[in-house]
């Protein structure tokens, strides 16, 4: 099986009591394989990890894996920023069957790049699943270079990146740097296909919660030379992109599901609803879509 272009992080359903809804993840990661998604990341930043328990976490995976089987790869969201929690949870999601783990960069403690590439090598060596980097420093603070990334491809398990820094620069260094030895895949929707362009893979989506085919259908004419039709595609699901982002992901995307009838529930604190007015703009784009 070729390694999936269209990987949606996929967001977490609670029931009334914001109890994790084992049953509607299962469902959800269903319907994102049949809209397009190649592959489903469990407990990422959309998925809101930094407010599930371990033992939250591991039935996520379990139940997205097992309803998934072997039709598309699933990678489990394993990263802190504590190195030996993480050792412990990439351990514990392997024996539940995921096929891969993603690793964000260490938060809040702010590590050198010495010590990015200890805690990455780490946790890599400790599994003998896939391994997935995670850049997004305006969330961590913290940003993973290029040169350290060219380091860590060297480790046989580390295969791809999620990168999220949103600067080009630092791409196209990246690229240059790693070439084909892992691949590279955007981790924001309205940059995906600038990335392509200079290199990347795929993506790691949200928006294909909503669109996933013609996210499919925009990385496949990149993919096929009708630069032109990409590009098209790219503008039209330009301003979906961009609303999903009124404010805090993942709030405006579940607030988009529960309109569309999906049922993910609700946000655990510190993540609140959206505003009335951040509704109406989510409510606009889906009319303008012809989603809702």
């Amino acid at each position: 099986m070729s390694a999936p272009r269209l990987m949606t992080a996929m967001v977490t359903p609670y029931g009334d009591n914001l109890e994790v809804n084992l049953s509607q993840a299962a469902k959800l990661a269903e319907y994102l394989y049949e809209n397009g998604s190649e592959g489903i990341v469990v407990c990422g930043t959309t998925g809101e990890s930094p407010v599930l328990s371990a033992d939250e976490k591991l039935q996520l995976f379990a139940a997205v894996k097992e309803k998934m089987g072997k039709r598309i790869p699933i990678w489990a969201g394993t990263g802190s920023n504590y190195t030996d929690y993480s050792i412990e949870l990439s351990r514990k999601a392997e024996k539940t069957g995921v096929d891969g783990i993603m690793l964000v960069t260490p938060y809040y403690n702010k590590p050198s790049q010495e010590g990015l590439y200890q805690h990455f090598k780490a946790i890599a060596g400790s599994v003998s699943l896939p391994v997935m980097l995670y850049n997004v420093p305006g969330r961590t603070s913290c940003n993973l270079l290029p040169e350290t990334v060219k380091r860590l491809a060297a480790i046989d398990n580390i295969v791809a990146i999620k990168e999220a820094s949103g600067n080009m620069d630092q791409v196209s260094l990246l690229k240059n740097l790693v070439g084909d030895d892992i691949l590279i895949y955007s981790g924001d929707d309205s940059l995906t296909l600038p990335m392509l362009a200079l290199g990347a893979y795929g993506v790691v989506s949200i928006a294909s919660h909503l669109v996933g085919k013609r996210m499919i259908e925009m990385i496949d004419a990149f993919a096929s030379g009708d630069n032109k039709k990409a590009a098209a595609i790219h503008g039209k699901l330009f301003p979906l992109f961009k609303a999903l982002f009124v404010t805090t992901n993942p709030v405006p995307l579940k607030e988009a599901l529960n309109m569309l009838g999906m049922e993910v529930g609700g946000f655990r604190l510190p993540l609140t609803a959206a505003t009335d007015n951040e509704k109406k703009q989510i409510k606009d784009i889906l009319l303008q879509y012809h989603l809702l």
